[in-house]
């Protein structure tokens, strides 16, 4: 049974992702930072699953959790063949680059670029001696161009450094069986994180070019597909979810 190690998958879009993950028959191992509520109410709706399914508290911005992780996943399962990282902190405030404390700096880089590495240095190599692997980095629409980000600054330059982390990766591990990609969402908020498309269809929107909203079950489609044992000529690829939207240019 393949294993995917999943972080921050029981809020936001990742509650769908991993939703749909263990429908599809994989066994999963989800990180959360805090939320024991959350968790409580996932393992319940998640009731039929409880046999290949785990939780694991941990803060990717803290390489000890990360490390202990993903020992206890390979405790548990003794293989990990998905790698997706959907945690990453974010400011929502909108300010300069200059007016950014430096805590707020290294908490972007730490928690959306740092952290993929501490997951690549002890997952890949589990990866290598499986010969398989399927790793998943999220970014934003454009960050494969580079653009600039007006009152995101931080987090755009963590990114978009990811993007280049992502391609290099999926380079040097290609001969293991491993692939890397970026999924970058659209603008999708509040609720729609966690819905469905269906139920994203029963609300237009008319910010969205296809008319809908962009919602979790989106990205989670996206992320099954790139995982698929046949989808390994799909690699070093950003593919974007967005349903037309420019999240950038709307800013500006």
């Amino acid at each position: 049974m393949r294993h995917a190690f999943i972080t921050a998958g029981t809020k936001g879009l990742g509650v769908q992702v991993t939703e749909s993950l263990l429908a599809k028959g994989y066994s999963v191992t989800v990180t959360f930072r805090s939320d024991q509520e959350a968790v409580r109410v996932l393992k319940e709706r998640w009731l039929a699953y409880e046999g290949r399914l785990q939780f694991i508290q941990a803060d990717v911005t803290k390489k000890a959790d990360i490390y202990r992780a993903v020992e206890a996943a390979m405790n548990r399962f003794q293989r990990i063949d998905l790698l997706i990282n959907n945690a990453g902190p974010y400011v929502f405030e909108r300010k300069k680059l200059v007016e950014y404390e430096e805590e707020e700096w290294y908490q972007m880089i730490d928690g959306n670029l740092s952290a993929f590495f501490y997951l690549l240095k002890k997952i890949v190599p589990i990866m290598r001696k499986q010969r398989f692997g399927r790793i998943i980095a999220y970014g934003f629409q454009g960050a494969n161009s580079a653009p600039g980000w007006l009152y995101r600054s931080a987090y755009a330059a963590a990114k978009v450094g990811l993007v280049s982390l992502m391609k290099t990766v999926s380079i040097e591990e290609a001969e293991y069986g491993i692939t890397a990609n970026m999924v970058c969402p659209g603008n999708i908020l509040g609720e729609m994180k966690e819905a469905t498309i269906a139920e994203a269809r029963q609300h237009p929107d008319r910010e969205t070019p296809i008319g809908r909203s962009g919602t979790g079950e989106d990205i989670a489609r996206s992320i099954l597909f790139l995982c698929e044992e046949d989808a390994d000529m799909v690699t070093g690829t950003v593919l974007e979810v967005t349903g037309g939207v420019d999240v950038i240019h709307r800013y500006r």
